[in-house]
């Protein structure tokens, strides 16, 4: 995991935006854009930095793209963080 990566892509409130409605499923780049009131090419700068930061999956089916959350980094991005508190686990 590059913490850089996933740290910096946190740090967007657009970035956080997709991945609040990726919370809730799968959905398609298309119905993505329409939902967060964002034009294609702007969806796909964010979704390209959190692509990079391995916060999300990307599936091909036919002409659609759909993204859904990587949890694991997520998990693990968690896990790191409660280390440098000193959390114990």
């Amino acid at each position: 995991m590059a913490i850089n990566e996933v740290l910096a892509a946190l740090a967007d409130d657009t970035r956080r935006k997709i991945l609040l409605k990726l919370q809730e499923g799968k959905i398609s780049s298309g119905d993505l854009a329409i939902a967060l009131d964002m034009t294609p090419q702007a969806l796909s700068y964010h979704l390209s930095k959190l692509k990079k930061a391995d916060l999300i999956y990307e599936t091909r089916y036919k002409n659609y793209i759909y993204y859904e959350l990587n949890l694991s980094i997520l998990d693990e991005t968690i896990m790191w963080i409660s280390n440098l508190r000193g959390d114990q686990r």
